[in-house]
């Protein structure tokens, strides 16, 4: 198949004065809160720089908030990112190049780059791969096999992924493989990751925890 774009722990206590910061070089997160529960995501941009930071973009503008997974296919993957519950697609941005080649293979948990038969035709569609997906892999730079390019992996709520790839789906909208049932992002957000904590105090502490375009065949995934 070929994937086708459619359409914390704190220190707490007594006289406690404590900083947090940020690991250098640490990957950026981001939390997908959707109408199932939370997808949490760690990217690569040492990777994929261009991707990952085209996909930063499109959720620190709130692009993804209030879109769906419009395309589930069991024992394959979930798609979303383009178009809104009355299956309406979104304007995006121009599309970026192809990062296939960078190393990263579509297998279970990824997550990667919807896009047209097109190789630089991704934009803001993207899907996660809910087993393993070799044929989506980069094997050369033609058109067939430039493959899909990932960019990052669930690191929280696989098992969200798994129950919307379980989902009824029907034909909606003039696409297949749309569920029955919505499965909205609610939000799309960065993840705050305290990487370190320091701590000056004067008494006892103890540690806590922070509370389609176009629709190819069925042996192709589209953006």
């Amino acid at each position: 198949m070929t994937i086708t774009q459619f359409g914390a722990t704190l220190l707490v206590g007594i006289g406690v004065l404590a900083t947090s910061v940020f690991a250098e070089g640490s990957n950026p997160m981001v939390t997908l809160n959707t109408t199932m529960g939370d997808i949490t995501l760690e990217l690569y941009p040492d990777k994929a720089p261009i991707t990952v930071e085209n996909f930063l973009k499109y959720v620190d503008d709130g692009f993804y908030k209030g879109t769906i997974f419009h395309r589930v296919i069991r024992n394959f993957m979930i798609q979303g990112g383009g178009f809104n519950n009355k299956m309406a697609k979104k304007s995006t941005r121009a599309a970026i190049k192809n990062e296939a080649a960078n190393g990263l293979k579509n297998s279970r948990g990824t997550i990667a780059m919807a896009r047209t038969a097109v190789p630089d035709s991704a934009t803001a569609q993207f899907f996660i791969n809910t087993v393993d997906n070799r044929s989506l892999d980069f094997k050369n730079p033609s058109r067939r096999g430039i493959g899909y390019c990932v960019f990052g992996r669930v690191v929280e709520g696989l098992d969200i992924a798994d129950k919307i790839e379980l989902i009824s789906t029907g034909v909606r909208g003039g696409m297949r493989d749309v569920p029955q049932s919505d499965i909205l992002i609610m939000d799309a957000t960065r993840k705050i990751v305290v990487a370190e904590t320091t701590a000056e105090t004067t008494a006892e502490t103890e540690a806590v925890s922070e509370p389609v375009e176009m629709l190819l065949p069925a042996t192709e995934l589209a953006e």
